[in-house]
């Protein structure tokens, strides 16, 4: 009999498979990005409709196969339930998966990852927080936990973005999202935060042209 694996992560795609189940990419603590099956999801009451859907967060038990995983059960802890009530907020947040699922990997240890895309959800659920500032820290983050960004700003800037920039680079995810910023500086810090990103992601994000379209950009 094969052996359950427990994984915590957290659902970054669903599509339908066949007639009943649906496909899941999961970005997991232990093993990076996974593929799993959810067996009759698109069945009305089975118990895999409810975990089988974007943002859910919680434990994961899974068959291992060759290529990918087979849903046991979940333990969802946050669904992520009032994003729904928020067009711009689930427009965000439909981007940090997509931008996650870009920068994950395969039986790699996803743990900073995760937490970042976690912390950054919950943070577009703040009204204290501008979602434009959310954006360009995890964007910022994201790109650092990979490894491509430098230093400095990639262009001369007042003190306060500077500082911002160095603070999202070197503070622990958990820190992130403590400051806000005011609206020139928060220009500042955006412009430097796309040059960044246009230097090192080579790819066109569907959602993001979502976001950009209903803020009018």
């Amino acid at each position: 009999m094969r052996e359950t694996e427990k994984l915590t992560g957290m659902v970054l795609k669903v599509s339908p498979v066949g007639e009943m189940d649906k496909r899941l990419v999961i970005l997991t603590r232990e093993r990076g990005k996974i593929t799993a099956f959810a067996r009759g999801a698109r069945r009305p009451g089975n118990p895999f409709m409810a975990v089988s859907r974007p943002f859910a967060f919680g434990q994961f038990s899974l068959y291992a196969g060759r290529d990918s995983y087979t849903l046991q059960s979940a333990e969802i802890s946050n669904y992520f339930d009032e994003l729904a009530a928020d067009m711009e907020c689930t427009c965000y947040g439909s981007y940090f998966l997509e931008f996650t699922d870009y920068y994950s990997r395969e039986n790699i240890d996803g743990t900073g990852l995760l937490k970042l895309l976690y912390q950054s959800v919950r943070a577009l659920l703040k009204p204290a927080l501008d979602n434009q500032l959310v954006l360009r820290i995890f964007e910022l983050k994201a790109m650092v936990l990979n490894g491509e960004y430098t230093e400095k700003p990639p262009r001369q800037v007042s003190d306060s973005a500077n500082y911002a920039w160095e603070y999202v680079i070197g503070s622990p995810i958990e820190h992130l999202y403590t400051f806000t910023l005011t609206e020139p500086v928060l220009m500042e810090f955006s412009r430097c935060v796309e040059i960044n990103k246009k230097r090192y992601v080579d790819r066109e994000f569907h959602s993001l042209d979502i976001l950009q379209t209903m803020m009018g950009s």
